[in-house]
């Protein structure tokens, strides 16, 4: 709105400047034919004196001729003196204002929207020197020296900004009492030489000029007192907190508004240039309805860059700057990648679009469905700095590390009767899967790579080459955690909407990709770059498997696990996949199918008659040609990421 406006005020200000050149031309062709009629009538005088010098061969009578033209050559010059005195009246009250209020007022508007500029062009340069600080704690003093110079920039483009719009301002003044002024000097100056030569003009004219004259000190009197107005407000304004242009200043504990439903803001938007540089410019976005537009400087409204119904947005670290996020596609797509001026505005922008993705905007009360939906997060998943105590209690035989950012335990008091039935209150939640430390040992030696579950290399090939099914799927890993109960799918659906609580709650977007491997013996989540197999789950031991109902792209299932005392546990792994949830169920229950087929021979020829086979005697599942994640790749090849 405020460039919106300040364009008006330049454009008044450029139609103003033009005009002005052509009244001051007027003007001075005024003036140059009263100068042209000074010298006219002093040239009449002379020629009237001359006409006694002429020689005339008929000279006789000529006397009274001569005398009366001395007279009319007094009456000339008395009148010469007159149009003198009304050239130099024109020059001094109706070119001279005209020509000041050009040099001084307009020159002034124009220089002050030059240093607006330049000012303006200085802070863009530190924001761009700024946004490419890296993350590194040793770089303090060059971040401390940077934000300074950020600061200095902003208080001096603030500053000659307010120069440049008090001066756009008074000119609305000005421009009245400069279009008034020379016409009020003109009309005196005619009516001072008519007065003087024959009194033509009545008192009434006096008056109105008078009354003229009143208003202009009227109007000088109102400019005078919104001058003064205007420069206490700049004082007031110049004075505030230097935290003002310092960003990030609240980097510690800045006040985050997680229910936003829109949100607007300036955002460094990364272009790939190349293969393998890229760009990245600072833009103006916000989100109208379930869109995040865009624009750019100059243009007259924004333009579409994404749309965000059912998109997903998670952190990334992106060429070691700060504040950077990406926004994913329904398809699981990358997106565009963004970074926020501050950590307020970074978390605040993840909020919105994640608010967005989710169509509260399309409800009666967008509002306060967001603050609905952020308080029963919190109602369902409060944080505790106590988990290692907690967990010694419950299973004192365990060596148990506290790992302060992969868990999170559950306030005890929240949740409804049912879920507590499903989900023990208190019950942590991973959101990580972490190698063991051996894994990284061998990793290190360089010698041949171990299975952290026991298995090696050449029993884990021949186990793929025996199992009659293979099918892989690109999963992020969200989170996992005990439960009470596999009778129902109902206990994955509660342990996902406590997975996805917690991470929105405590900002936790990133997540661990991985290859899910579905044989006809286990699921294995494999490394995509290390191959490396992360965990391993017999399928035997997984007796509940579920897809979310609304989010396709969730999948969970339930899975048994030994302890050490000879108990049996059960926990829920939540995962988000490149596909639809429902096709790795299918993959699961076709592998389940398969091992119970194999106990009986007949079985297991119809199983195979019923669903088709590979080139090597191995189960195909028929998926969607046009979900490009969801193809069948053979034995070998790498999944799409």
């Amino acid at each position: 709105k405020t460039r919106s406006l300040l364009s008006v005020f330049e454009e008044d200000a450029g139609t103003l400047t033009e005009y002005t050149n052509q009244l001051l031309q007027a003007m001075q062709r005024v003036y140059g034919a009263q100068n042209e009629m000074c010298l006219a009538t002093q040239q009449l005088s002379k020629q009237l004196l001359a006409y006694e010098k002429q020689h005339f061969a008929l000279g006789k009578g000529d006397e009274e001729v001569i005398s009366t033209l001395h007279y009319f050559s007094k009456v000339v010059d008395e009148l010469n003196i007159l149009h003198s005195e009304l050239a130099k009246q024109l020059a001094d009250t109706m070119v001279l204002p005209i020509i000041q209020f050009r040099e001084k007022d307009l020159t002034e508007v124009s220089t002050l929207k030059d240093l607006f500029g330049l000012a303006s062009n200085e802070h863009d340069v530190s924001m761009a020197k700024y946004s490419r600080l890296p993350k590194r704690k040793e770089n303090e003093k060059l971040k401390a020296e940077v934000a300074k110079e950020v600061a200095n920039a902003r208080r001096k483009q603030h500053l000659s900004s307010l120069q440049y719009y008090c001066a756009l301002n008074a000119l609305q003044y000005r421009k009245r009492v400069a279009m008034m002024e020379p016409m009020l000097g003109y009309t005196r100056g005619q009516i001072n030489f008519f007065k003087r030569g024959a009194e033509m003009f009545s008192k009434r004219m006096d008056s109105f000029l008078s009354s003229v004259s009143d208003m202009v000190q009227s109007i000088q009197g109102e400019l005078d007192a919104e001058a003064e107005k205007m420069r206490v407000s700049q004082q007031d304004l110049i004075a505030v907190n230097e935290s003002v242009y310092t960003p990030d200043s609240d980097v510690t504990s800045p006040a985050i508004n997680r229910n936003l439903i829109q949100k607007a803001g300036y955002l460094n938007l990364r272009n790939k240039t190349g293969l393998v540089t890229t760009t990245w410019e600072r833009l103006y976005f916000f989100t109208q309805g379930g869109n995040l537009m865009c624009q750019p400087r100059g243009a007259v409204a924004g333009g579409l860059i994404q749309d965000l119904d059912n998109c997903s947005v998670m952190a990334v670290d992106c060429e070691d700057r700060r504040y950077c996020f990406q926004i994913t596609t329904p398809t699981g797509k990358a997106g565009i990648t963004l970074q926020a001026e501050s950590k307020k505005e970074y978390e605040e922008w993840i909020c919105a679009i994640n608010n967005i993705s989710r169509q509260i905007y399309l409800t009666d009360n967008p509002e306060a469905a967001a603050i609905k939906l952020n308080q029963t997060a919190l109602q369902a998943v409060t944080p505790i700095t106590s988990f290692g105590k907690k967990h010694e209690v419950h299973h004192p035989s365990q060596n148990v590390k506290n790992m302060e950012n992969d868990k999170i335990i559950p306030n005890e008091s929240a949740g409804i009767q049912d879920s507590t039935q499903l989900i023990a209150p208190g019950t942590p939640i991973q959101f990580d899967i972490v190698l063991p430390a051996t894994e990284f040992l061998d990793q290190n030696r360089g010698g041949r790579r171990a299975n952290p579950f026991g298995e090696s290399e050449d029993s884990s090939k021949d186990e793929e080459e025996d199992s009659l099914l293979q099918q892989m799927f690109v999963v992020r890993f969200l989170g996992s955690m005990a439960v009470q109960s596999d009778d129902t799918s109902e206990v994955i659906y509660e342990a996902m909407r406590q997975v996805l609580a917690a991470r929105a709650i405590h900002n936790i977007f990133r997540m661990t990709e991985s290859h899910l491997m579905v044989t006809s013996k286990n699921l294995r989540l494999i490394d995509p770059q290390t191959q490396v197999t992360r965990t391993s789950f017999e399928l035997a031991t997984v007796t509940q498997f579920a897809a979310h109902q609304d989010n396709r792209r969730l999948i969970g299932f339930v899975v048994h696990l030994s302890e050490t005392l000879g108990e049996e546990a059960m926990s829920a792994y939540i995962f988000e996949s490149n596909t639809e949830g429902e096709k790795i169920c299918y993959a699961i229950s076709l592998g389940k199918e398969i091992i119970e087929a194999q106990k009986d021979p007949e079985a297991l020829a119809q199983l195979m008659k019923s669903v088709p086979l590979t080139s090597d005697g191995k189960f195909m599942l028929l998926n969607d040609q046009s979900e490009e994640d969801g193809t069948v790749r053979e034995e070998g090849e790498e999944s799409e990421a």
